[in-house]
């Protein structure tokens, strides 16, 4: 069964997350990203990144979501992640890729917009636990650890 993501900041670490799970086959299903972008210049920003070249699929822009290939994404515009309709879409995981909501509480909304985890793509303030790919991430207990920092993006 895949895992439903929601990623909140379409910026490049929400972006190149995306592309990553995308070239890596994830089982991942992408409810929706949320920017304050449109989904234009959102489409434009997929597609051309100045580090990692054009993306290969095909992307096209719709007024509230972006067709990357056979996949839509859909696209929210919600300054307030408390607003985030979280539960409504099914997210399991919340991906906090603002870079502007790195405290604790401020990931909680997410959690009680519906979601069962969020990783902090940034060091941030008492999450359940740090993770290091590579270092620490044995110490991962799904049962306990529901708000997740990535250490860094």
């Amino acid at each position: 069964m895949s895992v439903r993501v929601g990623i909140n900041g379409f910026g490049r670490i929400g972006r190149n997350f995306f592309r990553a799970a995308r070239k890596l086959g994830a089982d991942i299903d992408f409810v929706a990203a949320n920017d304050l972008g449109d989904a234009k210049t959102m489409a434009h920003l997929l597609k051309y990144d100045s580090v990692l070249g054009p993306l290969d699929d095909e992307i096209s822009a719709a007024d509230s979501a972006i067709r990357v290939g056979d996949e839509e994404l859909r696209l929210l515009n919600e300054r307030d992640p408390a607003a985030l309709p979280w539960k409504d879409l099914g997210a399991d995981v919340v991906v906090e890729s603002t870079g502007l909501f790195t405290k604790r509480e401020q990931a909680q909304v997410h959690l009680n917009g519906g979601a069962q985890k969020v990783v902090i793509s940034a060091p941030a303030t008492d999450p359940d636990v740090t993770i290091v790919l590579g270092v620490n991430d044995g110490d991962y207990d799904e049962g306990a650890h529901h708000i997740i920092s990535n250490a860094s993006c």
